[in-house]
């Protein structure tokens, strides 16, 4: 074993759903980065999902900041009637592709997790291997939005429904230091303008109510930025909303690089049994 003083404890981020909301989890992986605090373990949940497995290849949040500039986010979600869902999302597919391809999940740079939705049974599928794509765009597949995906020989919609703040496969990963990320502390809601608003804010409502609030004895940090001022569907303030979650991670840069120094109680137990011969 390492001496206790030379070695970090390995950090595990869990980034939770809520649509463009989840464009504060760039603002906290900026703040992360600019204090030199790295992730050894990441897990994401619908767009959680989205950002962990983009950074887990490789792609900076400075990158998905300029792709997010590029979008036309009037044309993300396409209008696409079939018997499962009323819209495609194919744009989406699109741009996963273009900077994951078909890597499978086991291949990330950083160790991730991504938590689906087993639509015939409701459990809880967590995929750590297996094509990337299709189990980002299952984690990020809003129930009567867009088709279910399948994959593996299950029929899988949005993590949200189980577990929007996806803690559980970080304590699998035996994540030392675990840090959350809600999106959904401080709601409020837009008066839907058409079906696709009347399905995000119910999606938005049974999260808020059910999967979305972890408990803070859970986890070592607990991020939930004041995002109340935006809505599920606010796209066109995605660099407000990042800012957000900027600002609020600045708060815990100081307790994050206390917690990665302290010493792990596995070590402490050998260092106690060397004092002592035993």
């Amino acid at each position: 074993m390492e001496n206790d003083k030379s070695r970090k404890l390995k950090i595990g981020l869990a980034l939770g759903g809520g649509s463009a909301l989840g464009f504060a989890h760039l603002g906290i992986l900026q703040a992360l980065e600019e204090n030199n605090i790295s992730i050894d373990f990441i897990s994401g949940t619908s767009v959680g999902a989205i950002v962990a497995s983009l950074y887990a290849f490789g792609v900076s949040f400075k990158d998905i900041e300029e792709e997010s500039e590029k979008i036309n986010w009037k044309q993300l979600i396409k209008i696409k009637p079939s018997s499962m869902a009323i819209a495609s999302n194919t744009t989406l597919k699109e741009i996963l592709k273009k900077y994951i391809g078909d890597a499978d999940i086991a291949d990330a740079n950083i160790p991730l997790a991504i938590i689906t939705t087993d639509i015939e049974t409701g459990s809880k599928i967590v995929f750590k291997s297996g094509n990337a794509v299709d189990a980002v765009l299952a984690s990020a597949c809003l129930p009567g939005l867009f088709p279910p995906i399948e994959m593996q020989g299950l029929t899988l919609v949005d993590g949200g429904i189980v577990e929007n703040v996806p803690i559980s496969p970080l304590k699998d990963f035996k994540a030392e230091v675990v840090i959350a990320v809600n999106l959904l502390r401080y709601r409020k809601y837009e008066k839907p303008k058409s079906i696709v608003g009347v399905l995000v804010n119910s999606f938005d409502m049974i999260n808020h109510r059910i999967s979305a609030q972890p408990r803070q004895t859970d986890v070592d940090i607990l991020i939930e930025p004041n995002l109340k001022d935006y809505f599920m569907g606010d796209f066109k303030n995605w660099k407000n909303i990042s800012k957000q979650g900027y600002l609020e991670a600045l708060k815990y840069i100081d307790t994050i690089k206390e917690l990665q120094h302290q010493t792990p109680y596995e070590d402490f137990l050998g260092n106690l049994k060397k004092f002592f011969k035993l």
